[in-house]
């Protein structure tokens, strides 16, 4: 499905994560890589040159989230980037994989990421926003012209991410969430369930609400 036209949503089976593929050119998440197979042969039944994907990116480090980079970098050959508190798990392997009965592999990171930096597509031009409580390098991307947040696990179209996995934060959690209610946001692209239009800002406080 396409919640945003150039933005096509892979959404996530049981515990895996939503994948994003912007533009035919940047992928948000990979999803544990469990069904990576059936990723790819949706991305192919899209048409789009494999060769212009430019990187990976890693709203953070978690397996459900970062299971898949290893095979998609494999693939397409495309650097691999997260948010620099969270380059160490992601090339330790350190992501939380045994939660789900299953074994990570260690994948190199090709970029790190920090607050502010720009990724540019096509159409869209996401801001790197830092933040921690999920993880200590949680990020969402926030596209300002176009209202997009794609938020990770900080905030779900029915509340706040957890805090209470290693490395959560429930004050810092707070404190991102503070900072999203600044942005002018009409569309949330989260890192699990369906995305969500309008009412954003109401959604914050709610979510605020519930873990205050």
């Amino acid at each position: 499905m396409q919640p945003y036209r150039g933005i096509y949503l892979f959404d996530g089976v049981g515990f895996d994560s939503n994948v994003y593929f912007i533009d035919g050119e940047l992928i948000v998440d990979t999803g544990s890589g469990i069904y990576f197979k059936e990723i790819r042969d949706e991305i192919e039944n899209l048409r789009f040159n494999p060769n212009k994907i430019k990187m990976i990116v890693n709203t953070h480090s978690h397996f459900a989230h970062s299971g898949g980079d290893k095979k998609f970098r494999d693939l397409l050959k495309i650097p691999v980037c997260i948010h620099a508190a969270e380059k160490k798990n992601l090339e330790t392997g350190n992501v939380l994989a045994e939660r789900f009965r299953k074994v990570s592999k260690s994948v190199t990171v090709d970029r790190v990421l920090h607050e502010g930096d720009v990724i540019d597509t096509t159409r869209f031009s996401f801001k790197v926003i830092h933040t921690p409580g999920h993880s200590p390098g949680s990020i969402c991307l926030y596209d300002e012209r176009r209202k997009i947040l794609i938020s990770g696990d900080t905030l779900f179209s029915d509340g706040p991410g957890r805090y209470d996995l290693p490395g959560g934060d429930r004050e810092l959690l707070i404190d991102s969430l503070e900072r999203l209610m600044n942005l002018n946001i009409m569309y949330l692209l989260p890192g699990h369930g369906m995305p969500k239009t309008g009412g954003i800002i109401y959604l914050i406080k709610q979510s605020l609400r519930k873990i205050k």
